[in-house]
């Protein structure tokens, strides 16, 4: 379970499977924003959110705690993809305004990434049992097999996603206060 740092090697997934249009969307405006700056100067900071969480926010586009969250209110089951042993770590919204007010405050932070994130890690089984108890739902766990969800089949799913977030702490003195029961209670 390494932090994935900010130069660290990207996994990459076949253009036909449309699983891997956010990655690779996100890393082309990286390079984009980067070249500006390098070559016109153009006065940019990348920040890379790892899994931002926060009251009201909506299921819709697949944010795990959201969907968990209403599923369990309608006690309606818990879906959880493979086997429920992947790790993530999320980070509550207002952790997540503090460093991006920070980074775009201090002058030396243009033209580099940092990572925003916390690094409370939770296995996402764990993390349903969690949400059912906040809710004191009875809501079974179903866990989907990857093959089911992913038509083309899953390339290299990282089963560990947890941000080295030791550059922003060095620039600007930034690290997560909320923790995973504060979100929850949100």
């Amino acid at each position: 379970e390494k932090p994935l740092a900010e130069d660290a090697r990207r996994i990459y997934g076949p253009t036909t499977a449309r699983r891997w249009a956010y990655a690779d969307s996100k890393a082309m405006d990286e390079f984009l924003a980067l070249a500006l700056h390098e070559e016109r100067g153009l006065d940019c900071v990348i920040a890379r959110l790892f899994n931002t969480v926060g009251a009201r926010q909506s299921g819709q586009y697949g944010m795990v705690i959201p969907r968990m969250v209403e599923r369990a209110l309608a006690g309606e089951p818990i879906e959880i993809h493979g086997d429920g042993t992947q790790t993530r770590c999320f980070c509550h919204v207002a952790d997540a305004i503090r460093a991006l007010y920070g980074l775009l405050e201090d002058g030396g932070t243009s033209g580099e990434i940092f990572n925003v994130g916390s690094t409370e890690s939770i296995r996402i089984r764990d993390l349903a049992e969690r949400i059912r108890a906040a809710t004191r739902s009875d809501s079974e766990l179903l866990f989907v097999p990857y093959d089911e969800i992913y038509r083309h089949g899953i390339v290299e799913e990282m089963l560990h996603r947890i941000p080295s977030i030791e550059k922003v702490g060095r620039a600007i003195g930034w690290a997560p206060t909320r923790l995973l029961d504060d979100i929850l209670a949100d």
